[in-house]
C-alpha cells in the first residue's frame, strides 16, 4: 500500500507564473521544468496550438568539432528521433516532432500525467511491488520492447526512470533510443546507458542485440521485487565485477513467492554472457509471470496504487478546462499590454501636441504615431510623450525662472525611464493612465498588478507627480510659470502630500500582496487593497482639509479607484486560476 506521508505535490513554478516565460519553439509555453540529467532537462509545456500539455525533452548539442559541422551531429540527432517517432505502440511514449538549433535539440513528446516506477516504488510500502504488480507492469514493458525489437530498435536504457504509470494504470517507456540520440548531444558513446542497469557487454563497448535490454529489465524486475539494485555501483567498472559474480543472495531467500521457473528466468535473464541468456524480451516475460502472479489482479492493484498520488482523469479534465489564458494564448498578455500601452500613450499625446502643432490633423497623426511606436515597444512610447509634455512647456515659457519646472520635471521623468521604466513593458501605462484620466491616481491600479513592489512605488511616484502637472499645464494652456504657482499653491496643504503618498504607498502595497502568491485570490486582494488606500489617502485628505471634520471624498477620486479595481480584477480573473496542487513528475533523469 502507498505509504501515509508521499511527497507533497508541486504547483507551478512562482517565477514561471510571474515572469511569463518567452515560448519554446515559439510555440510551447513552459509549465515546469522537471528532472535534470546527462542527457538534458525534460520540460512540462502547454502547446498553444493544439491546446494540450506535452513533455519537451531539451538536450544540449556538443559544440562543432575542428573540421566538422554541427549540422552532422544535428543530422544524427535527427535521424534517432525519426526512429523514435517511427515505434507507434500503446506501452510507447509517442514522438510528436523533432527541433533543433545552434545550441540545443528539443524532442517533442506525449505527456504521461502519472509516476515512474522510481517513484512509485519510493512511495509504496517497502519500496517493492509483490508478484501480481510486477508480472503485470514486466508484461507491459516487454511488449513495448518486443515491438521495438521487432522493428529493429534497442532501447538500451531500461530502468525504474524510464518505465512510466499513468494516473490509468498504462504502463509506457520512454527514452527510446536515447543512448544514441546521446551520442549526438556528446554524452558518451552510442552504447551508453545508466550504470547499475547496463548489459556487460554495454559496459565494455561491445556488439550489442535485444539481449542487452532482456538483461536491463531483469535488474528492473529485481529491484521491483527486492527493493534494490544488485548491480549498483560507483563506476561501470565495479558494476562488472558485481554483474560477473552475481547477486550476491538468491531471490528465494528474500522473496519466497518468486521460485522455481520464475527463479530461473529471472537468473537467465541476468547472465553475464550474453550467449547465456534469455534470448528475447517476450520469453523471457512468458517464463517470469508464469508463476509470478497474475497479471489482471496486478493491473487492478496497480491502478487502485496511482489513484491515490494525485488527480483523478476528472480533475485533470477540470484543471485543463481552468488553464490560465496566457498558457492557451500567449499572445494575449502582450496584447494586452501593448494595447494599453499604446491607447494610454496616444491620448497622452493628444493632451500635449495640439500646443506644439497649429494644425488638429497633424496632432491626431502624431498621437497615432505615438499609439504605434507604443505597440511596438511601450517604453518609448512612454518616452515620446514624456518628450512632447518637455516641449510643450518649453515652448510657452517666457521667463528665466519657469523654465526651471520643464528642466526639473524632465529631469524626474528621464531618470524614471532610464532606471525603470525602460526595463519592463508594463511601466508606460502606469505613468501614462494618469494623463488619459484626468486624476494622478489612475495609474496605481496597474502599477500594482503589473510591477514589482519596488517599481509599483516609482511608478505611483511619478504617475502621480506626472498627472498632477498635466492637469495644471492643461488648465494654465501650458504656461510653466502658471503651473509653477499651481504647483506651489497646492504644495502648501498638507492634504497634497497625503494624497500624493497614499498614491505611492497603494501601489506598492497592492504590488506586494498580489505577489505573496501566484493566485488569481492574491491578485484580487491586491487590487482590493490598492482601492481601499488610495479611498483612505483621500478621506484623510479630505479630513485634514476640511479642519479635522470627516467628509466624503470627491466621486472622481472613488470612482476611478473603485472602476480601475474592478477592471483590473475581472482581467485577472479572466486569465484563469493557477492550479494549486498541479503533480509535474513525469520523465526523470538520471
Amino acid at each position: 500500500m502507498l505509504e501515509t506521508s508521499p511527497t507533497t505535490p508541486r504547483s507551478l513554478d512562482e517565477s514561471v507564473l510571474l515572469s511569463k516565460p518567452e515560448l519554446v519553439l515559439g510555440r510551447y509555453r513552459i509549465m515546469d521544468a522537471n528532472s535534470t540529467g546527462g542527457f538534458g532537462t525534460v520540460l512540462t509545456c502547454w502547446d498553444t496550438r493544439l491546446q494540450r500539455r506535452v513533455a519537451i525533452k531539451r538536450m544540449p548539442l556538443a559544440p562543432a568539432a575542428a573540421g566538422a559541422g554541427a549540422a552532422s551531429t544535428v543530422a544524427e540527432a535527427l535521424t534517432e528521433a525519426r526512429t523514435a517517432s517511427l515505434l507507434a505502440h500503446p506501452n510507447i511514449v509517442t514522438v510528436f516532432d523533432f527541433e533543433a538549433d545552434p545550441n540545443w535539440a528539443y524532442l517533442v513528446m506525449e505527456y504521461v500525467d502519472g509516476l515512474n516506477l522510481s517513484d512509485l516504488l519510493a512511495r509504496v510500502e517497502g519500496g517493492t511491488l509483490n508478484g501480481d504488480e510486477c508480472a503485470y507492469l514486466i508484461s507491459c514493458v516487454a511488449d513495448a520492447l518486443s515491438f521495438a525489437h521487432e522493428n529493429g530498435v534497442l532501447h538500451l536504457d531500461i530502468k525504474p526512470s524510464n518505465i512510466i504509470v499513468d494516473k490509468a494504470g498504462n504502463v509506457k517507456i520512454c527514452d527510446f533510443g536515447m543512448a544514441t540520440l546521446a551520442s549526438a548531444t556528446g554524452f558518451g558513446d552510442a552504447r551508453g546507458g545508466t550504470v547499475g542497469y547496463m548489459s556487460p557487454e554495454q559496459i565494455r563497448g561491445e556488439m550489442v542485440d535485444e539481449r542487452s535490454d532482456v538483461f536491463s529489465l531483469g535488474v528492473v524486475v529485481w529491484q521491483a521485487l527486492t527493493g534494490h539494485n544488485p548491480f549498483a555501483a560507483a563506476s561501470a567498472e565495479q558494476s562488472l565485477k558485481l554483474i560477473e559474480k552475481g547477486p550476491r543472495s538468491r531471490i528465494t531467500t528474500m522473496i519466497p513467492d518468486v521460485q522455481g521457473i520464475s527463479e530461473q528466468a529471472l537468473l537467465g535473464a541476468l547472465a553475464p554472457s550474453a550467449s547465456m541468456r534469455t534470448p528475447s524480451v517476450s520469453e523471457f516475460a512468458n517464463e517470469l509471470t508464469f508463476t509470478l502472479g497474475d497479471i489482471s489482479v496486478g493491473a487492478d492493484s496497480i491502478r487502485h496504487l496511482l489513484s491515490q498520488t494525485g488527480q483523478s482523469p476528472e480533475d485533470e479534465e477540470a484543471w485543463e478546462g481552468n488553464l490560465p489564458l496566457y498558457f492557451r494564448y500567449p499572445w494575449l498578455a502582450p496584447l494586452i499590454t501593448r494595447g494599453t500601452a499604446a491607447v494610454s500613450s496616444g491620448l497622452a499625446g493628444l493632451l500635449f501636441l495640439p500646443s506644439l502643432f497649429t494644425s488638429a490633423s497633424t496632432a491626431y497623426i502624431a498621437a497615432s504615431v505615438f499609439a504605434g511606436v507604443a505597440a511596438f515597444w511601450p517604453p518609448l512610447g512612454g518616452a515620446l510623450v514624456i518628450v512632447a509634455a518637455l516641449l510643450a512647456l518649453l515652448t510657452t515659457t517666457q521667463s528665466a525662472a519657469a523654465i526651471l519646472l520643464p528642466l526639473v520635471l524632465g529631469a524626474v521623468l528621464i531618470a524614471w525611464w532610464a532606471f525603470m521604466g525602460a526595463l519592463d513593458h508594463h511601466s508606460t501605462p502606469a505613468v501614462t493612465l494618469p494623463c488619459c484620466f484626468g486624476n494622478p491616481i489612475a495609474g496605481a491600479a496597474w502599477a500594482a498588478a503589473f510591477l514589482t513592489p519596488l517599481s509599483a512605488l516609482a511608478a505611483g511616484t511619478v504617475g502621480w507627480l506626472f498627472g498632477r502637472v498635466a492637469m495644471l499645464s492643461v488648465a494654465s494652456a501650458f504656461s510653466a510659470a502658471d503651473v509653477v504657482a499651481g504647483l506651489v499653491e497646492i504644495a502648501t496643504h498638507p492634504s497634497t502630500w497625503i494624497a500624493f503618498g497614499g498614491c505611492a504607498a497603494a501601489a506598492g502595497a497592492g504590488s506586494a500582496v498580489t505577489r505573496i502568491r501566484p493566485s488569481t485570490g492574491f491578485a484580487v486582494t491586491g487590487q482590493i487593497t490598492t482601492a481601499a488606500l488610495l479611498i483612505a489617502s483621500q478621506l484623510l485628505a479630505v479630513r485634514v482639509e476640511n479642519a479635522g471634520i470627516w467628509l466624503a471624498p470627491t466621486w472622481d477620486t472613488t470612482g476611478i479607484a473603485v472602476v480601475l479595481c474592478v477592471l483590473v480584477s475581472i482581467a485577472t480573473v479572466l486569465s484563469g486560476p493557477e492550479p494549486e496542487d498541479l503533480e509535474d513528475d513525469d520523465y526523470e533523469l538520471d
